[in-house]
């Protein structure tokens, strides 16, 4: 009977309560689980922290090197993923390694969910491996020191797959690029294709307006505050100082929005949110040393993309020497890496396209329209669909003749041209691109960049007068106590620990949060206060827009203020306006004369080889006008290559491919004419291989009218009836009649100048 007259109560309490009794009662019990999630961010925190190894990722993993106990000790490690139950990996397919960034935060952010880096990955079918780190630095660890650990892991990788087809893959998330670069540029037999995502390497780049960040060093008068900052950590830089740069450039979101997401979906929200703040509160240290030579050689020195980097052996890190394709991935809606910071390194290094052909370098670069830095490499959707596809069309990827493409994702639609050869969701087409065109997306002018060579030259009087007069007394003053106390104390640590359980008060709560969810009354979805709660948040969010507005304008204003300056520039050792502000790399008499050799070496073989070498000829030649390469044309040749039982492997597929390209570029008339040459002794299969051919040129639905002239012109050579050595020149006067282009490009001077 009491149950029955409480239950009649509530009921008719809901149908006679007004709308502020209401939002009242649902706002008081939304205000008590909004606190229950913060004390579990905070006792999470604790726990986390307290682990040795801390890390997010959701998947089981075996150790295989610990880089502590290596020659050179570092706080990184090497571990196998191991799949889940019902997921296979391939032992023909290359492996998969994805380094996560070490900055500020822990490990574990490419694989904390199903649809993550490590996901797509490991449902690729390839085997994947992980690098992390714990959150302590080893003594005397430094930059070079891990470049060196992580070779040792790919040595180990590739050691443990002698079978696999091609080198491992290399994802690089964040500040994990620039080292993946770094590696494969010192270390390029051991590196397959690098897959950069929300990747700084051009450290000035950016658009005026848009990109605050890059004028810190400026504002703070140089790399100075950096050492301060070591010295005052006894020797170690708190991470925590990065992550609270990284939140102090959206206000909005670190002082309102992300916590009123919680509150206002409190019900729902928790998980999400605390799975999160798992990662974002697991802040970890460097040694002084390293994050120095981060902000002097990268940030402020914007060294690496101008091949200014010296190692302590001598080794110039140079990007050119890099002979792996490389992928970048950025998003015009990431305010940490935006796009000029993320594709600028292409223009520092190379004037033109044909500079890249001639280093043989493969780009390849995707641009989102609008996710933010962390969900590049965080978000399911992106995961879906670009990680995805870049696992699905690795080995593609990998076979690119030299250039700059763009990766163009479209929905696979079912009257699609060879739908049934797309493996995924998505059909992958790679255009090529110019270096205008990154140009186009934004860059400095000379001016602008001559303010950035101020603050670099600032940045190393003001840290040498630092290193000089305060260093040695600031180290005096400071032992490992004061500074662990001191890191214990930092805002972003205090934040979590204040909420959790340490806390007395925090314990009522609990017992609160357990009343309420028994108990809850959410308000009703048409509520006009609930709406003015929304409508109020939204206004406080715009205020706090516009102060970053205000904030950032202003910013950027005195520093071209005070850096643009002439008089200033001058004082800092610069010489006149028509100087260039900084050093670009030149081509070296060494790659010049190993260029000569190869050009000379592709002319003496280009009437060698037989009927595998023509086809893959013929295959170039007819698509080079189209400028795109799809991935069912691949996904055809790679079929027609399994069935016929072809012994190539990958890495010599994708050799004979760039052999046959740069021919066609040092002399496109004489390696159609030298076809009939290269069939001959292979009449009875010429035929067949044509039907081969006009599958895989045919399958994507992308020919042109001039790829159109020339499978015709390719047809008569292979066809039986051309293959009379009487008529060559009959054939090279029918094939320019049908629009065979007859003049050869000059790639022979493309490749020793760079010219264009």
């Amino acid at each position: 009977m009491l149950r029955r007259s409480i239950a009649l109560g509530n009921d008719l309490m809901e149908t006679t309560m007004d709308p502020m009794s209401e939002y009242l009662i649902d706002a008081a019990q939304r205000t008590v689980l909004y606190w229950d999630v913060m004390r579990q961010r905070g006792n999470q925190y604790r726990e986390h922290m307290a682990q040795t190894a801390p890390h997010v990722l959701d998947y089981d993993y075996e150790v295989l090197i610990d880089g502590r106990t290596l020659p050179e000790p570092v706080n990184y490690g090497l571990v196998r993923i191991v799949p889940p139950k019902g997921v296979e990996t391939l032992k023909h397919k290359r492996p998969f390694v994805i380094i996560d960034p070490r900055a500020g935060h822990g490990p574990g952010i490419g694989g904390f969910k199903a649809d993550s880096e490590i996901g797509v990955v490991l449902g690729a079918g390839h085997p994947c491996y992980f690098v992390g780190f714990t959150p302590k630095p080893e003594p005397g660890q430094t930059i070079e020191a891990v470049l060196r650990a992580e070779a040792r892991f790919l040595e180990h990788i590739r050691d443990l797959h002698p079978e696999a087809e091609g080198r491992a893959a290399i994802i690089g998330n964040c500040q994990a690029g620039w080292a993946v670069m770094m590696l494969a540029a010192v270390y390029p037999e051991l590196c397959g294709p690098l897959i950069l995502a929300g990747s700084p390497l051009s450290y000035w780049a950016g658009v005026k307006g848009q990109n605050p960040m890059r004028y810190t060093g400026g504002l703070l008068g140089g790399s100075w505050l950096t050492a301060l900052t070591g010295d005052t950590g006894n020797g170690i830089f708190d991470g925590a100082w990065l992550v609270h740069n990284f939140e102090g450039l959206n206000p909005a979101n670190t002082l309102w929005s992300k916590q009123y997401g919680v509150y206002s979906k409190v019900d729902t929200e928790g998980p999400r949110y605390l799975g999160f703040e798992r990662w974002w509160g697991g802040h970890v240290l460097l040694n002084a040393e390293e994050m120095q030579w981060i902000v002097d050689e990268l940030f402020v020195g914007n060294n690496l993309s101008t091949g200014e980097i010296v190692l302590s052996d001598g080794v110039r890190v140079d990007l050119r020497n890099i002979r792996s394709p490389i992928v970048c991935f950025c998003s015009k809606g990431d305010n940490i890496t935006p796009p000029q910071q993320a594709l600028g390194w292409i223009p520092d290094l190379y004037e033109g396209t044909d500079d890249i052909r001639a280093a043989g370098q493969t780009i390849v670069y995707a641009v989102h329209e609008s996710v933010g830095h962390l969900g590049i490499f965080v978000s399911g959707g992106v995961a879906k669909k670009e990680h995805r596809e870049f696992a699905n069309n690795i080995d593609l990827i990998d076979c690119l003749p030299p250039g700059l493409y763009e990766a163009v994702l479209s929905s696979k639609q079912v009257d699609d041209a060879g739908v049934d050869l797309v493996k995924g969701d998505y059909i992958s087409q790679f255009e090529l691109r110019s270096v205008d065109d990154i140009r186009a997306m934004g860059e400095n002018d000379a001016n602008d960049e001559r303010s950035f060579a101020a603050v670099a030259r600032l940045s190393e009087i003001t840290h040498g007068l630092y290193r000089t007069t305060a260093q040695p007394f600031v180290r005096a003053m400071v032992n490992e106590e004061i500074a662990e106390r001191a890191r214990h104390l930092h805002p972003a640590r205090v934040g979590f620990e204040v909420f959790s359980d340490l806390n007395p008060a925090m314990k009522m709560v609990e017992s609160l949060a357990e009343r309420v969810r028994t108990e809850r009354q959410p308000v009703s979805d048409d509520n006009p206060l609930l709406a003015w709660q929304n409508a109020w948040s939204q206004a406080l969010t715009a205020g706090l827009d516009a102060y970053r507005v205000w904030r950032d304008a202003t910013q950027e204003a005195f520093f071209f203020a005070v850096y643009g300056q002439p008089l200033v520039q001058a004082l800092l050792g610069l010489k006149g306006s028509d100087a260039p502000a900084r050093r670009h790399p030149g081509t070296s008499p060494e790659h010049l004369a190993f260029v000569e050799n190869r050009v000379a070496e592709l002319r003496a073989s280009m009437d060698e080889g037989g009927l595998r070498e023509a086809a893959i000829r013929a295959l170039v030649y007819i698509r080079m006008p189209t400028k795109l390469v799809d991935e069912r044309g691949f996904e055809m040749l790679r079929q027609i290559h399994e069935t016929e039982g072809g012994d190539l492997t990958l890495e010599e597929f994708k050799a004979l491919i760039r052999e046959q390209f740069f021919m066609l570029l040092l002399d496109e008339e004489r390696a159609i004419e030298s076809l009939p040459k290269l069939i001959e002794g292979h009449e009875s299969e010429a035929a067949a291989m044509l039907e081969r051919i006009r599958k895989v040129v045919t399958v994507s639905g992308t020919m042109t009218e001039e790829s159109t002239a020339r499978l015709e012109a390719v047809a008569a050579i292979f066809s039986p009836a051309a293959l009379t050595p009487a008529k060559p020149r009959t054939r090279r006067a029918a094939a320019a009649k049908k629009g065979q282009p007859r003049g050869h490009r000059k790639a022979a001077t493309i490749l020793t100048t760079g010219s264009g």
